[in-house]
């Protein structure tokens, strides 16, 4: 029973307490004799022993509903809740890097995808604009099978007519006054296939991407996509095969107010990245 249910039986919970109406005429009692029996008390009338009956009642159910948790106990709750496949596994992450790129993962499901989270982040940053140093990166983290096709489609991809359209100078630097920001956050990993040798790991991302400045064309926005990545075991540790890209899923943007140009700039310079681990 809730607290907003009519505590008192509905409309005319009190209307039969006054009777019928009617009236009754009582007799007196005769003298009582001290020898004999014991005098009765005369009887209620049954319509009162019900009221009064029914307002005990309503009152016992009244307590209990107020003195009663809105869910019943269960000590099994009280226990810590288990691992799920979104929870963090709490293994510390690996400690060796290779240009700057985490390395040494364990040869598991886990390894597979702490892996692929720490790619995702070297592919989606700033130095991949660079053309030596994103030569660095896909060497580091590229399998040998097809590091000269990541290479090669790289290279294409950061063209000199893509660093020109995003405002950069030939070797992926900002114009003066300005920092480039490329950075991207993994949120979770999921393995899409595991087979010992290889695995398929999706990566869900949000990245920060633009040109800081009063006079950019291009500001700083965020967005979330989700990086797949294709790993292959080379006997000590994951290399990437593949890799492509797709938008999503996406949050209904909040209501923070923006930040200012130089704000962002600073943030970017003084806030350091992580090494993942699932």
């Amino acid at each position: 029973m809730s607290n907003d249910d009519d505590q008192y039986g509905g409309a005319g919970g009190y209307g039969e307490v006054g009777g019928t109406g009617q009236t009754r005429t009582r007799l007196p009692d005769p003298p009582a004799d001290p020898y004999g029996p014991t005098r009765r008390t005369p009887r209620a009338s049954r319509s009162l022993i019900t009221v009064v009956g029914v307002v005990v009642l309503l009152i016992a159910a009244i307590a209990f509903a107020n003195s009663a948790p809105d869910t019943p106990s269960d000590r099994a709750s009280d226990k810590p809740p288990t691992d799920s496949s979104t929870a963090a596994t709490g293994t510390n992450p690996v400690t060796d890097k290779s240009a700057g790129i985490p390395k040494g993962f364990a040869h598991d499901e886990q390894g597979a995808q702490s892996a692929a989270a720490n790619f995702a982040v070297a592919l989606g940053s700033d130095g991949m604009f660079n053309s030596a140093r994103r030569r660095a990166i896909v060497d580091a983290l590229a399998d040998d099978s097809t590091r000269p096709k990541l290479q090669s489609g790289f290279d294409a991809d950061y063209s000199a007519g893509l660093l020109s359209q995003i405002g950069l100078t030939k070797d992926g630097l900002a114009p003066a006054g300005s920092t480039f920001v490329s950075r991207t956050l993994p949120a979770g990993t999921k393995v899409k296939s595991y087979a010992g040798a290889t695995a398929a790991v999706d990566v869900w991302c949000i990245g920060m991407f633009g040109l800081t400045g009063e006079k950019s064309t291009r500001p700083v926005t965020s967005g979330w996509f989700t990086i797949s990545v294709t790993l292959k075991w080379n006997g000590s540790d994951w290399k990437v095969v593949e890799t492509s890209q797709k938008d999503g899923p996406t949050p209904v943007t909040g209501d923070n107010a923006v930040s200012g140009s130089g704000e962002i700039s600073s943030a970017v310079t003084e806030f350091g990245g992580f090494t993942y681990a699932r």
